[in-house]
């Protein structure tokens, strides 16, 4: 859920097909997709993501449609080796999902900051957060995470996130949770990822258990 301040290298392309998903006492929804990345210049990368969204509410049926394609740009504008972190700004732009039973019908935008410190040893952390805005609302919701790495083998990462979300405009409570993930490095293009977490606060209406698994093509 958190990101980290580090662009995709100029000239090059980072591209993510993944599944994703939350389930609680309502149902299971969630989203797969294409997460295109590509560094446009140095400390910038222009990102678009495509996916489908799905729902199915238990004792009933299943809905299945586009969800919100998202546009956003990435930019460092401080680096650890002057300030002591690096720092970007990620602004996402949400478009209408044009469906009344996937993903959200009004577009919103994602503000948020992140920030990043490598240590050696193979052990980093990054986090931030920031609030989604849209043009029904002056605020929807914040949100707040960090996360803790360890190259734990030369392709192995592992690491755990803390998460927090302030209750957004549709009347779901706040939520807490907590979550590991893991990232494998097949070669140099290919790598695996993965992600569980289960909230701790108001977790059957926010969050029984989440999950998120993706192959990574870098080029």
């Amino acid at each position: 859920m958190s990101d980290d301040p580090e662009p995709t290298d100029p000239g090059h392309f980072e591209i993510y097909t993944f599944n994703t998903g939350t389930t609680t006492h309502s149902g299971t929804a969630g989203e797969s997709g294409i997460d295109f990345n590509y560094g446009a210049a140095p400390d910038l990368q222009l990102t678009a993501t495509l996916p489908a969204g799905f729902e199915h509410i238990a004792g009933g049926g299943t809905n299945i449609g586009m969800s919100n394609v998202e546009l956003a740009a990435k930019y460092r504008f401080l680096h650890q080796d002057a300030f002591g972190l690096d720092v970007s700004i990620f602004p996402r732009v949400f478009l209408p999902s044009g469906s009344t039973a996937i993903g959200d019908n009004h577009a919103s935008v994602l503000l948020p900051v992140w920030v990043q410190k490598d240590w050696g040893g193979g052990w980093s952390a990054f986090g931030g957060g920031g609030c989604v805005f849209s043009d029904i609302r002056a605020a929807d919701f914040c949100e707040l995470g960090a996360v803790v790495t360890y190259q734990v083998l030369p392709k192995l990462q592992l690491g755990a996130e803390l998460f927090h979300q302030t209750a957004d405009a549709h009347g779901t409570p706040a939520t807490t949770s907590l979550g590991v993930g893991w990232r494998y490095d097949l070669d140099d293009n290919y790598h695996l990822l993965g992600y569980v977490r289960r909230g701790v606060e108001n977790t059957n209406e926010t969050d029984r258990y989440s999950w998120y698994v993706s192959i990574l093509f870098t080029f």
